[in-house]
Parts: C-alpha cells; structure tokens; sequence
C-alpha cells in the first residue's frame, strides 16, 4: 500500500495557548512551553501509521504572528530566530503576518490578524492543487471550520484534526468529525521545544 500524503497545518499561537492551558500552571509565562512543528508533524504520522494507516510526512505548515521590531524588540528578534530554526527543515513552510497593536496597547496584548484566513486558504487551494492526501490540522479555531466543509465537500483530500487531551477540539456540528488524534502530556513533553530563543545563538 502506498503511503498516504499528510501535509500538516498549525495554527501555532492556538496550539501553544492550549498547552500552557491543558500543561502547565495558570499564568505561566508565554515564553515557556513550546512545540517543536516537525516532530509534532512527525507524531501525528506515527499515529495514522499504528493506527494501519501508512503514512508520510511531506510537509509542515506553521501560521503565526509576528511582533513588531518597533513596539516589541525582543519578542521580534526571539520569534524571528525561532522561525529561523523551523525554516531548517526541508519540511517546514512558516507564513508569518504582523500583528495588529489596538490603541490600548500595551495594556491590551496585540492581535493577529489574517492567520486564520491564510491557513483556510492554504489547506483549499492545496486540497485543489492534489497537494496531499491527508490534511491533518492542529487548531481549536471554529473559523477553520468552512475550509475543512470545502475540501469534505470537493472531496480533495482527507481531513484530520489534532488536539491536546483535555482542550477542545474542532468538530462539524452534529457530527463527530473530523477523526481527531488526541494527544496527552507525554505527547506534549516529547515534541516541547526547550531552546530559549531570547538569547542570541
């Protein structure tokens, strides 16, 4: 049996902001538990293939924000070098937009803006495109849930969606699809990025 295809697509903000919530102590700085995108990728494919479903990886696709260099020095040059590091992998396709600061900032935290449009996009135009056989998407963001409705009814390509145990995940109304990989503390710990990336390499 030839592999299926998986491309997968984070919505990375989402992810990060539902494992400080389902692992780590309330209010635990944002700095802190963060994922690695291919062996995320790489731990989803192994769960399709236990699960007699062979599989390969053939890309991860990360959305994010990006802080401003002006209002927000650090948090841009850290982000910037962590994006570098995804970007090493032959399998990584990081899209970054800037984030949106409200007039209150910085009492009120920045915004991003046209992420979500961009993943939904993304997953219709490679879904058209025969770019993979598997989209398996990592986000809890219900305005996704129009792209996955589009390639389930255009019938180009198969979705799947992953989430951490013990967060929410995304659903079709009055279904239980997609099939979801729930994904535990041991999970998490196995694909968590340890690299302090404030501090220049």
């Amino acid at each position: 049996m030839t592999p299926a295809r998986v491309v997968v697509f984070i919505d990375y903000q989402n992810l990060h902001a539902s494992a400080l919530d389902c692992f780590w102590p309330r209010n635990t700085h944002p700095s802190q538990g963060h994922i690695d995108p291919i062996r995320l990728g790489r731990l989803i494919v192994a769960k399709r293939s236990a699960n007699a479903h062979p599989s390969r990886l053939v890309q991860v696709r990360v959305y994010r924000g990006r802080p401003s260099p002006h209002r927000q020095p650090a948090a841009a040059a850290a982000g910037d070098r962590q994006a570098d590091a995804w970007s090493r992998s032959p399998l990584a396709v990081v899209k970054r937009r800037p984030l949106r600061y409200p007039r209150g900032w910085p009492a009120v935290p920045p915004q991003e803006k046209g992420i979500d449009v961009a993943l939904a996009v993304d997953i219709v135009r490679m879904g058209i495109e025969g770019a993979f056989d598997v989209c398996a998407l990592v986000s809890g963001d219900a305005d996704l849930l129009p792209a996955i409705e589009t390639i389930m009814e255009l019938r180009c390509g198969h979705v799947e969606v992953a989430a951490w145990r013990g967060g929410g995940r995304l659903m079709l109304p009055g279904t239980s699809l997609p099939w979801c990989h729930w994904m535990d503390e041991a999970d998490y710990r196995s694909v968590e990025d340890l690299t302090d990336y404030s501090k220049r390499p």
